[in-house]
């Protein structure tokens, strides 16, 4: 009786370490699912697979060619309408608002010292100590070598035209390139492609500085005037407080 015993004993152990075993249940547990299943689709309830969860989708968006997402238009996955600039390229005069007297200001710099016009400009872009003497300087010397040797100043655009474009960017303006195709209706398949509409309208900011030189530093000149303050005056307010002066006690008669 010991003996046989052992041996069913032993027989259970043999069954329960056999790798058989794990594959008997996998077995088992895959009829049930297809059972539960069945049962399912009969009773016309939809069941998941286990241990598989789905993942919500995500809302597809795209970005502009300045980091603007798509959605933030006014229709979800409508891109958000560009501003026009504030005044035309050749109103050299500005316009008869407020800010006509800093208009009058941005016109004889462009005439008369385009380089200082060019460093005020890039510093309220740029709202940072020491951009005005590090683009005023060497735009200077961009200037007289070219004016010096090929008689017009035909290197400085080079150097300047990056502030048009970041400028354009910032506000989200309507360039060039799209005011023309705008205007007749011409390469509507690259302003479609945002990549390819952003290489045009870069290649346009250079054209533009390179023929228009100061016209466009005065157009820039009048668009960040009426958009951002000068650096200098966003200084906050200093409370100081003074002590007290010296009181003396007098008595009374």
């Amino acid at each position: 009786m010991a003996n046989n015993h052992n041996n069913d004993t032993g027989s259970g152990n043999d069954s329960e370490s056999s790798p058989l075993l794990t594959n008997h249940h996998v077995a088992a547990e895959a009829e049930d699912e297809k059972k539960s299943n069945v049962d399912g689709k009969s009773n016309g309830v939809k069941v998941p697979p286990v241990g598989k969860s789905e993942a919500p989708a995500s809302a597809g968006y795209d970005w502009t060619a300045n980091g603007l997402p798509l959605g933030h238009g006014s229709v979800m996955g409508e891109p958000m309408g560009r501003s026009l600039w504030d005044s035309s390229l050749f109103a050299c005069l500005g316009r008869n608002d407020e800010f006509c007297s800093s208009d009058l200001e941005v016109c004889l710099l462009g005439g008369m010292a385009p380089c200082v016009l060019y460093g005020s400009n890039v510093e309220r872009l740029a709202s940072a100590p020491g951009t005005f003497a590090n683009h005023c300087l060497p735009y200077s010397g961009l200037y007289l070598i070219g004016n010096a040797f090929f008689g017009w100043n035909c290197l400085a655009p080079w150097f300047s035209y990056p502030s048009r474009t970041a400028i354009r960017r910032k506000f989200n303006l309507e360039g060039s390139f799209e005011a023309l195709n705008r205007s007749c209706g011409c390469c509507g398949s690259c302003v479609e492609d945002e990549l390819q509409r952003e290489q045009c309208e870069s290649s346009c900011d250079f054209a533009t500085h390179v023929f228009c030189h100061l016209c466009a530093l005065c157009q820039e000149g009048r668009e960040l005037r009426r958009r951002m303050p000068h650096p200098g005056f966003n200084a906050q307010p200093v409370l100081v407080m003074l002590p007290p002066g010296e009181q003396t006690m007098g008595r009374g008669a």
